[in-house]
């Protein structure tokens, strides 16, 4: 699919700013997202629509949105490191429900951009720098 591709930190800083509503989905593509909808791996159930990690920071951040951008983009990133053909996008879509996990699923999904992988190193750099990462909330 012919997409924008988002090649930096600052410049998907800047789209998610400037337009709110935006999620982020590690995949093989829109397109083929567009043939089934995602599945709960655990129970094999399929779920009524993509699940999406919210890149609108919530109204109780108040860091930089760089930082909740490289944590968002943490979160699920073992999933591209995994399989190599799944990429990072973006996405709007409506919500109908949660998944396992407490993530949005969407339907209604309009692909935005592409993510370029290189972004998602620069996101886990700035992540490890500016986070206690790994740090749970036992301690």
């Amino acid at each position: 699919m012919e997409l924008p591709v988002i090649e930096s930190l600052d410049r998907l800083e800047s789209v998610v700013a400037a337009h709110p509503g935006l999620y982020l989905r590690y995949s093989l593509g829109p397109e083929r997202d567009a043939e089934r909808s995602s599945v709960d791996y655990e129970s094999g159930l399929s779920l009524p629509g993509l699940s999406a990690t919210v890149m609108d920071a919530e109204c109780w951040w108040t860091r930089p949105l760089k930082d909740w951008l490289a944590r968002q983009m943490c979160k699920y990133a073992d999933l591209a490191e995994k399989d190599d053909e799944r990429r990072p996008w973006l996405l709007t879509g409506r919500v109908v429900a949660r998944g396992p996990d407490h993530e949005p699923l969407l339907v209604d999904v309009r692909p935005v951009a592409w993510i370029d992988k290189a972004v998602v190193e620069e996101a886990r750099e700035h992540y490890e720098k500016h986070f206690d990462a790994g740090r749970d909330s036992t301690g």
